[in-house]
């Protein structure tokens, strides 16, 4: 394994052990959604604070595998503070991201430590525990009431 799939590994195992924003319940949240992976059995609900356009604050509840407890981190950690419009920018980023089978030639956005989760792309059964929390991003932003799935 090279250096950078271990610190990839390691980031992952970090955001699953001590993952970020989990049970933290915004105080007066204004957004939410929650989502499932049949496939896998991941479950996760989704809490967001948005004002003036910009996520003030956030939390995850719920239950599953190591990769989409760490992804469910990994993106609130990264959109606490952004604008909505940045944050589904993020969403569709990673989108690609993980989905894209072709060479993508555009310039990458700078996804920061994001960019871990595109080791998941190796493994297609596991792309959709990595995506699951950011369509339940982008229904709580969307203020969606259907339930998510990536079935």
């Amino acid at each position: 394994m090279t250096d950078l799939s271990d610190l990839y590994e390691e980031i992952i195992l970090d955001h699953n052990k001590n993952p970020r924003f989990f049970n933290k319940v915004p105080e007066n949240a204004n957004r939410q959604a929650e989502g499932d992976n049949p496939l896998c059995g991941d479950h996760y609900s989704i809490q967001l604070r948005v004002d003036d356009g910009i996520v003030q604050s956030a939390g995850f509840e719920g239950a599953g595998c190591a990769i989409s407890k760490a992804s469910a981190s990994l993106m609130l950690e990264r959109i606490v503070g952004k604008t909505e419009t940045e944050a589904i920018n993020l969403f569709h980023s990673i989108h690609e991201m993980l989905t894209n089978n072709e060479q993508v030639t555009s310039e990458p956005a700078d996804l920061g430590k994001l960019e871990v989760l595109g080791g998941v792309r190796k493994y297609p059964m596991r792309v959709k525990c990595a995506t699951l929390a950011w369509h339940v991003l982008s229904a709580a932003l969307n203020d969606t009431e259907n339930q998510v799935s990536t079935e």
